[in-house]
């Protein structure tokens, strides 16, 4: 079982990128960051992969539709070879406000159309011929570069039908809000049946929730600002309907029902919610939120920041596991 962690970059990249060297000194396998619309995550990852020596890099994640499939495989092998074959990659398919908003895309048949892009990218990646999509087409083959068959391919997913896909095409599955009993209940079963339907067990598949967690003396003053961090998910049809399915669907009608009232919206993300999800409190009760999600099936549960609290110490109780 590994662990791993999100380090992003804040307002600082050196900062970030020593705390990624406190992570390996501390024994974390894996580290991601995330693409929003700060630092480029891909850029990123390579300043973190030429600063360390051992610890894998991962996005997680960054949006299929803010590139092409080629020039994502070019980039994946460029940073592995700079890493020494240390690069993960972790394909979203993100949210309509951002693939519309922002990059002028369309998400049309998200899942079809991720199957499509990852298989494209790991043809690409592994000197074979890519397959003729509908969305993407491209002749791209890797030049002046050994091909790459072995780098990982991780998907992130909330719904059952992602999930399935996750198991068929990719090599592990990104989560981000899904609590252990949502994990053990529809994620392990719904890769599990992805896997089958490939042919494929479920060994060496890897499980990687990103798990909010702070080391604090002040357990009420970290759910209120997880819960200010959580008011964007809470209005995203993907995330609802996962909390939904989740077993909180009074949560989102308590925020529905509280539309305008800030404070009244964040008052509807439960005390219950926030306690399974995230892992607070003294370093006890960091390990024991990990473990959580290692027991409901997760193979490498990630620490990950919450706003205003102290994160080196939040890493250092996380890696005391391994202690």
């Amino acid at each position: 079982m590994g662990l791993g962690c999100f380090v992003s970059t804040g307002r600082s990249l050196p900062q970030a990128v020593e705390r990624v060297r406190r992570a390996e000194e501390l024994g974390y396998e894996e580290v991601y960051v995330t693409h929003i619309a700060g630092r480029e995550s891909l850029t990123v990852l390579t300043a973190y992969a030429l600063a360390t020596e051992r610890i894998r890099v991962g996005t997680g994640v960054v949006p299929i539709y803010t590139r092409t499939p080629a020039t994502m495989a070019q980039t994946a092998a460029t940073i592995d070879d700079l890493s020494d074959g240390r690069l993960t990659l972790g394909l979203g398919v993100s949210h309509r406000p951002v693939v519309e908003g922002w990059h002028g895309q369309t998400i049309d048949r998200p899942a079809a159309e991720m199957r499509e892009y990852a298989q494209i990218v790991r043809a690409i990646l592994g000197g074979e011929e890519p397959p003729e999509g509908e969305k993407w087409r491209t002749g791209f083959r890797l030049a002046g570069l050994e091909p790459r068959p072995e780098l990982p391919i991780y998907i992130a997913a909330l719904s059952p039908a992602m999930l399935r896909l996750a198991g068929e095409v990719g090599d592990g599955v990104l989560l981000w809000l899904c609590n252990p009993n949502y994990i053990r209940d529809v994620v392990v079963p719904e890769v599990r049946r992805g896997r089958e339907r490939a042919g494929k067990a479920m060994d060496g598949f890897e499980i990687v929730p990103a798990v909010p967690c702070a080391r604090t003396d002040d357990s009420d003053a970290a759910h209120s600002s997880l819960r200010n961090d959580l008011l964007p998910y809470f209005g995203l049809p993907f995330y609802r309907a996962m909390i939904a399915r989740s077993g909180f669907r009074d949560d989102i009608a308590a925020f529905d029902a509280a539309a305008g009232d800030t404070e009244a919206m964040k008052a509807a993300i439960s005390a219950e919610f926030l306690g399974l999800l995230a892992a607070v409190g003294t370093e006890d009760d960091v390990r024991a939120g990990l473990e959580r999600y290692r027991d409901a099936g997760c193979t490498t549960p990630c620490v990950g920041p919450i706003a205003r609290t102290d994160f080196e110490a939040t890493l250092e109780a996380g890696a005391a596991r391994a202690g």
